[in-house]
């Protein structure tokens, strides 16, 4: 690559288009696709290139790829119009930032290397206010040295870069990821649902809970959903059965013994089946209140999340 390589982009939805722009804002010749031009186009004022489809990104020095599902990644990698599908170029490396099945990296990573491209897959952790805040983190697996070629990359999109390893390990390691995430939700839930039945608002449990050695990042980040019952979707509890079911099969292929992971699952399916699906997954809150016998009522106040800008 050349002092001040090329960068594709695929992909702009919420999450691409928040981590595109980051790459845009520190300097970076970018040029971004999306199968819904307009959500590309959207990046324009940034300063992006649009392209019309993602062969046309195929002699970027570095492509990035944040797709929502396996198909999408399939087809926009090594489909008919995909990044590799020029006969006569094809990017020196590839990065995957979607979550997708560990079988289905593999398969790109092999479209990748018959093509001469390394390939490096990188799931990340949060959402795109995460992103906006600087604070997203990627785990990274794949070609060691294609790792240190962009790093200074990754490092621009978040806060955290951890190279995990060979091949698709990196996919693991972002379901544990997930699947931590779950239990530890489960466990604020009830917990909070027994300090509000024992007489504590939730607010001045969440607020003790924040500055104590077992608050952290994460329960400050949740701590506005469970005072005021606000549950947009960040990760609905579809997509968390999904990660808890594939982290099951994997501890089944590992022999790894998980009860806690394996009743968390249960929890969540009963939460999909009580109807709670196009709503994030802190919603894990309202069924614990309702199997103690209670019902929440929204605090109404003005809760930092801990999410505050930085570059």
């Amino acid at each position: 690559m050349n002092d001040e390589p090329s960068i594709g982009w695929i992909g702009c939805g919420r999450m691409g288009s928040a981590m595109a722009s980051r790459l845009v804002a520190s300097g970076h010749h970018v040029t971004v696709t999306n199968r819904t031009r307009s959500k590309a186009e959207a990046l324009t004022s940034l300063g992006a290139i649009v392209a019309d489809q993602p062969r046309d990104l195929a002699s970027s020095d570095v492509v990035f790829i944040m797709v929502a599902v396996d198909a999408d990644l399939l087809e926009v990698a090594s489909g008919p119009l995909g990044v590799l599908s020029d006969p006569d170029r094809a990017p020196s490396i590839v990065i995957d930032c979607s979550t997708v099945s560990s079988a289905t990296s593999a398969a790109v990573r092999e479209a990748c290397r018959a093509r001469g491209a390394a390939f490096l897959a990188a799931p990340v952790s949060g959402n795109p206010k995460v992103v906006a805040a600087g604070r997203l983190t990627l785990a990274v697996s794949g070609p060691r040295d294609a790792f240190e070629r962009v790093r200074s990359y990754l490092d621009q999109l978040g806060q955290g870069v951890t190279y995990v390893g060979d091949d698709e390990v990196a996919r693991l390691v972002k379901i544990c990821h997930n699947m931590m995430l779950g239990i530890v939700t489960q466990a604020m839930a009830e917990i909070t649902v027994l300090a509000e039945k024992g007489g504590v608002k939730r607010s001045a449990w969440l607020e003790f809970l924040n500055h104590s050695v077992m608050g952290s990042p994460f329960t400050t980040y949740k701590t506005p959903a469970f005072v005021n019952l606000d549950f947009k979707p960040t990760f609905t509890p579809k997509l968390l059965r999904k990660d808890f079911e594939l982290g099951m099969a994997a501890a089944s292929e590992l022999s790894v013994a998980m009860p806690v992971s394996a009743l968390c699952t249960e929890i969540v399916k009963n939460a999909i089946g009580a109807g709670h699906v196009d709503v994030d997954f802190a919603v894990l809150l309202l069924e614990s209140a309702r199997s103690s016998g209670i019902t929440l009522e929204p605090e109404h106040l003005d809760i930092d999340d801990g999410l505050s800008a930085r570059p």
